[in-house]
């Protein structure tokens, strides 16, 4: 009913004011617009990515010896995944890389808030944390398979130990970074520490909470070849040294691939999460 309301013969304030509401839907519209379009080319990128890959190869700039053409490692793919191989390797290596990050990510961000929230833990943890964040992650897994023996736990830790740190420092910074003035007035408000921790501290520091998870989720990928070098019967860190032993170098790109797309739906689930969770940005 609304719009039928003639605006021709009134006042320009009163135009403005009648067609106000109608700014809120139009601004909604073109938000739900742009991020349809930013989430479309995000799917369609890898895509187009793979059509100038063919390309190449088929025009025979590269050896396709060493580059074989996507087509050629669907075939593979193919072969891989009627034998099963395929399932058991991907079931391996997702129960490792979550493993591993949640048991890096949870300790992180919890030592990560209460390092930004009391100076005298972070006074205490932040000489630690910087003496061992340089160490190579990868330099672990010989101590690690000494201590707890060659299996699923040793490769769990070395993801875990890698993910932790990127957690751990973006939430201090988060926390850290969180403008004073939402410190003054719940100190006004005589909050607690808890309210402090509920109100300010987590919902501050959420949008680099995210940053390091996704970065530890990155760094989780990676380390998943290193550590199923050796003592995995599956995996797609394994299925790349074997397919490096027998000198299948197509097996070795589907591992890559399955790697990249663990690495991009993973990171896509965390990005949604994300959005539920940080509506404010």
């Amino acid at each position: 009913m609304a719009q039928r309301i003639k605006t021709e013969n009134l006042s320009p304030d009163l135009q403005v004011v009648i067609r106000k509401p109608f700014s809120g839907h139009a601004s909604w519209r073109r938000d739900f617009t742009h991020s349809l379009n930013n989430r479309l080319i995000q799917l369609a990128s890898p895509i187009a990515l793979l059509i100038v890959w063919e390309l190449i190869v088929l025009s025979g700039v590269v050896n396709a010896k060493f580059f074989p053409a996507p087509t050629e490692i669907v075939g593979s793919f193919w072969h891989l995944a009627s034998s099963g191989l395929l399932y058991l390797d991907l079931k391996a290596s997702l129960y490792r890389i979550l493993a591993g990050f949640f048991l890096g990510a949870i300790p992180g961000l919890i030592l990560g808030l209460l390092m930004g929230l009391f100076p005298f833990v972070r006074a205490v943890l932040e000489p630690v944390v910087s003496a061992t964040y340089p160490i190579p992650k990868l330099a672990l897994l010989p101590l690690f398979m000494l201590i707890f023996g060659i299996g699923n736990l040793e490769m769990i830790l070395v993801i875990a130990t890698g993910a932790i740190y990127l957690v751990l420092i973006n939430t201090v910074s988060g926390v850290l970074e969180i403008p004073s003035i939402y410190w003054d007035v719940a100190r006004d408000l005589k909050a607690n520490w808890w309210d402090r921790f509920k109100t300010v501290a987590l919902p501050g520091a959420l949008p680099l909470i995210f940053t390091g998870l996704r970065l530890s989720m990155g760094m989780a990928v990676l380390l998943i070849v290193a550590a199923e070098s050796d003592g995995a019967n599956h995996g797609v860190g394994f299925l790349i040294w074997r397919a490096y032993d027998i000198y299948n170098i197509r097996q070795m790109y589907v591992a890559f691939v399955l790697l990249s797309l663990m690495g991009y739906l993973l990171t896509l689930v965390i990005n949604e999460i994300e959005h539920v969770v940080v509506k404010w940005r």
